[in-house]
């Protein structure tokens, strides 16, 4: 479970306080405006930033003030953070080890990985070999290594058409299922939402408004911002 216990940020001119509560095994999708503090959140969850006050609580352990490597959390970001130099193998790899100096134990996991997201043809290639779609599955594979209970996914497959990026949703959901993990995803796709997410957040001018199972907040008539937002009467 993630706490957010009064999380006050401020970015410019915008002040930011986030509390929520992200049950654990939940897939939760935040959506709302650009701007409105959606990747800040995520950063404070993950410590890429550092709340002006309040807590960070992830199951039930304080992690305000720790860096993003003693978190038990992984980040997937729209960028996917691959190495060119680096063949498939290696980037997935990294998530267990900078150096690369992997055991027996350790490499087999990096193969089970790569063969879970359908790479295993492609570990040789380098990332400007293969497809975006890839390359995002190389992210993903990464995340699956580092074996944290917590995966937090920023916009990860917006530069995807409809097709790939069902796909790529139906594998971390699959992920996310298979090992209860506990789901973060900032969208601006409401479909991705509805498609993946048990509850969602629509998030606006920092501040969550709701929290709320998928279907009941995307049917809520009490959230003038969210219906602007989605378009709808």
């Amino acid at each position: 479970m993630i706490r957010l216990e009064h999380v006050a940020f401020r970015y410019e001119a915008m002040e930011m306080v986030f509390d929520a509560v992200f049950p654990r095994g939940s897939f939760t999708a935040v959506i709302g405006p650009s701007g409105g503090g959606k990747s800040t959140l995520l950063n404070l969850i993950a410590g890429f930033e550092t709340p002006d006050q309040g807590l960070v609580l992830i199951d039930a352990a304080d992690v305000t003030a720790l860096p993003p490597d003693q978190r038990p959390v992984s980040m997937i970001f729209q960028d996917n953070n691959v190495f060119a130099h680096l063949n498939l193998w290696q980037n997935v790899a990294l998530g267990i080890s900078p150096s690369l100096k992997l055991d027996p134990d350790q490499t087999a996991k990096v193969d089970q990985a790569l063969g879970q997201v359908g790479l295993s043809a492609l570990a040789q290639r380098k990332p400007g070999d293969v497809s975006g779609g890839e390359r995002q599955r190389v992210a993903i594979a990464r995340a699956l290594v580092r074996d944290k209970p917590v995966l937090l996914l920023d916009e990860p497959f917006a530069a995807l058409g409809p097709a790939l990026r069902r796909d790529m949703l139906s594998l971390v959901l699959a992920m996310q299922r298979a090992r209860e993990l506990t789901v973060i995803m900032v969208t601006h796709q409401p479909e991705d939402a509805e498609f993946a997410a048990s509850h969602t957040a629509y998030l606006e001018a920092g501040h969550i408004l709701a929290l709320r199972p998928t279907a009941e907040l995307f049917a809520a008539d009490d959230l003038p911002g969210l219906k602007e937002y989605l378009g709808t009467p």
